[in-house]
């Protein structure tokens, strides 16, 4: 992080292919599934669930920053946590 001063910190700029934003029902339950490409995944409100295929589970709430690199193996399983729909950006990166 470089810091800015009165205006904060902020991060070397990094190049991005693609911005998608999705909505998701609350209802969901992804069972494994891999990333389609290096991406950054920002949660914007409700919560998810994520669990690796070594069982390790993680929560992000809104305002959570993901970088997904599971491409390949496999991947990841994503479960909503509060029933509400959830709104999210993807950066992709390749």
């Amino acid at each position: 992080m470089i810091d800015r001063g009165g205006v904060g910190q902020i991060s070397e700029l990094q190049g991005a292919t693609g911005v998608a934003f999705r909505e998701t029902g609350g209802d969901y339950d992804f069972d494994f599934h891999n990333a389609p490409r290096r991406q950054y995944v920002i949660n914007l409100d409700a919560s998810v669930e994520i669990e690796t295929g070594d069982g390790t589970k993680r929560t992000l709430g809104p305002g959570d920053i993901l970088l997904a690199e599971d491409t390949t193996g496999r991947g990841h399983i994503s479960r909503a946590v509060d029933g509400g729909a959830r709104r999210s950006i993807f950066v992709t990166l390749d």
